[in-house]
């Protein structure tokens, strides 16, 4: 296909060097285990626990609490510490379930029993990705089984395959495509199970050519499934960017996958569906990368939900030198912290540490030169959008599509005068959700008031 790529987006320096050849590490934690109850875009877990209760590995100790939402299973076995408020890799604290690790693993009744998927049933499946508490492991963290189930499983074309991983440094995903290729096809095989119509995509950007030549040799023989070379540029991962350089469908703010026709999800989603589906395993670990040039050993781990990043930090050699910055997440849209102290989960995927805070420098006024705007993905103007927000003038902002921003970053990274428009335009959205938000609460209580 001509259409392998998007207006816009930015080329940065990768930085996947430094971890990407190195097999991924199991490890397992030495002190106690934090599970935030709210890990998923949605309404918090509701715990099924209290402190001094036993747990074993693959329980579930907090339960969805709505329908968007998302079960947290334990990672280990051991007893319950405490339910208290624990830092997160966002910098929040969070409501969390505290657990001391026997360091026996005792796992429970039917934990990874294999079971074969082709028979059965839609609701089976979905009732097993649910049961399993698998949400998007890319980092947005909304809950699988509901991405899964559309108004209509038969307006479905397409089941994506979200193997870009276009943020620098981050290699996570790589080391799952190159290790357990196979997991995640049969993951695909499984999602296409329930829409009998659609047919399967796996985008890989092409600076992963290992990658992309062995899932094309894996997927030959199946004329339901397509490997797609994808141009390495940042945010060819996005989900907007991805669905229209795959399907040349076009989605905006107001629009989900769904609605052109599409279910998208990220290749470590996919394979835990297979393990959730196929072998009885829920969700209760994932790969993370611990990487950056302050970090002495960059590499990959496979570790428990719940284990703290600190440990892991530790098991990558430490930092060669004191981190100026530290990032959870990627460079462009992860989180910058003040503590690596914090625990693992569905969405916290890597840390890095940085000798230098390149964004620790002064902004300039703007100089209109328009690289912003040539560089968005999404055709806005950044620098307009960036003054609409400072001066709170929320209407202008909303007439000139603010709130289409998905916040990739490329319009501050690319600003000569070092201006911060991802986080003022981001900020701005958040502001005007929340007052949206009020208004309406404000307008349930007046017709509730009118009604008695």
């Amino acid at each position: 296909m001509a259409r392998l790529t998007f207006m816009g987006g930015i080329h940065t320096y990768e930085g996947k060097e430094l971890s990407k050849d190195k097999p991924t590490t199991v490890l397992l934690p030495k002190g106690d285990l934090v599970f935030p109850l709210s890990q998923h875009i949605g309404a918090p877990a509701k715990p099924l626990v209290s402190k001094g209760d036993v747990v074993s590995v693959g329980q579930m100790i907090a339960e969805a609490d709505g329908y968007i939402s998302s079960n947290i299973i334990s990672s280990v076995s051991g007893t319950v510490k405490a339910i208290e408020r624990r830092l997160t890799a966002t910098g929040k604290m969070e409501e969390s379930i505290v657990i001391t690790n026997d360091n026996e693993y005792k796992k429970i009744e039917g934990y990874g029993q294999s079971r074969d998927y082709t028979k059965m049933s839609k609701e089976k499946i979905r009732e097993a990705v649910k049961d399993a508490g698998i949400v998007g492991l890319g980092g947005a963290g909304f809950p699988t089984h509901v991405k899964l189930t559309p108004k209509d499983d038969s307006k479905i074309d397409y089941v994506i395959v979200n193997g870009a991983e276009c943020e620098p440094y981050l290699t996570y995903d790589y080391r799952l495509m190159l290790e357990e290729p196979q997991m995640v096809i049969e993951g695909l095989k499984i999602i296409l199970q329930l829409f009998d119509n659609a047919k399967g995509i796996i985008g890989i950007e092409d600076n992963k050519p290992d990658v992309i030549e062995k899932f094309k040799e894996l997927t030959a023989a199946d004329s339901k499934i397509e490997v797609q070379a994808l141009k390495t540029k940042y945010p060819q991962g996005g989900e907007r960017q991805l669905v229209y350089v795959t399907t040349g469908r076009k989605l905006n703010s107001k629009k989900l996958p769904a609605d052109v026709g599409c279910i998208v999800n990220n290749v470590a989603t996919v394979a835990a569906i297979y393990k959730a589906v196929a072998k009885s395993t829920p969700l209760t670990n994932r790969i993370v990368t611990i990487s950056g040039d302050a970090v002495a050993e960059p590499q990959n781990f496979n570790v428990p939900f719940g284990m703290s990043f600190s440990e892991i930090a530790q098991a990558a050699g430490g930092f060669k030198a004191q981190p100026k910055k530290l990032v959870f997440g990627g460079p462009m849209m992860g989180h910058a912290m003040y503590s690596y102290d914090v625990p693992v989960t569905k969405t916290a995927n890597s840390l890095l540490g940085f000798v230098k805070d390149e964004s620790a420098v002064e902004e300039s006024p703007c100089i209109q030169c328009g690289r912003c705007y040539f560089k968005c993905p999404l055709n806005l103007l950044p620098m307009k959008l960036q003054l609409m927000g400072l001066n709170n003038e929320d209407e202008k902002f909303l007439q000139l599509g603010g709130m289409e921003c998905c916040g990739c970053g490329c319009c501050s990274f690319i600003c000569p005068a070092n201006r911060s428009l991802t986080q003022t335009i981001v900020q701005t959205k958040q502001r005007i959700i929340e007052k949206r938000n009020e208004e309406h609460e404000l307008h349930e209580l007046h017709k509730e008031h009118a009604a008695k």
